[in-house]
């Protein structure tokens, strides 16, 4: 059964505890328009899906789409770029509530790993400290894009580190 993009809407707001309220906050539309979208009665403007995926971290296709993105991929040769063409981004959420988002190009990160810097200097959590950035750099280069760290705490704290 296909699941339409008022369903994967909802569905994606409950998975961020957000209320419909929050959302339309968020998003600059109203509560119920909100609503609309969720009972499929309407759809979201065009001009407001980027935001609606970046708010939902998710891709626009992703959002869209009845297909389950995977996870991570391994490009062909012939498609894997150089490092200035992907973003290392890095989404540390506290169980305090506070948010830590790190967009950054690949080659600035190789370059600041090279010099010493470590993540916890870039980001100010310490919960990256034991994931090995240069690991992450190499797999990169031979390929790999995609969602390739997700950490849960026992405090409660995640940290996704994912390749674009």
């Amino acid at each position: 059964m296909e699941q339409t993009l008022g369903k994967k809407i909802a569905q994606l707001r409950r998975q961020k505890g957000m209320t419909q309220d929050t959302l339309a906050e968020k998003m600059g539309v109203s509560p119920q328009a909100v609503s609309k979208w969720e009972n499929d009665q309407t759809c979201p403007d065009i001009s407001l899906l980027p935001a609606l995926a970046r708010l939902f971290e998710v891709t626009v296709d992703e959002l869209l789409s009845n297909e389950a993105t995977p996870a991570v991929s391994v490009l062909p040769k012939e498609e894997v770029a150089d490092l200035s063409k992907r973003i290392l981004r890095i989404v540390v959420e506290s169980q305090q509530g506070d948010k830590v988002k790190v967009n950054l190009p690949l080659s600035l990160v190789e370059a600041a790993i090279e010099m010493g810097m470590s993540m916890p200097q870039v980001t100010g959590n310490d919960a990256l400290k034991n994931i090995d950035i240069k690991h992450i750099i190499d797999l990169v280069h031979q390929g790999v894009v995609g969602n390739l760290v997700e950490v849960e705490s026992a405090d409660g704290d995640t940290v996704r580190i994912f390749v674009e």
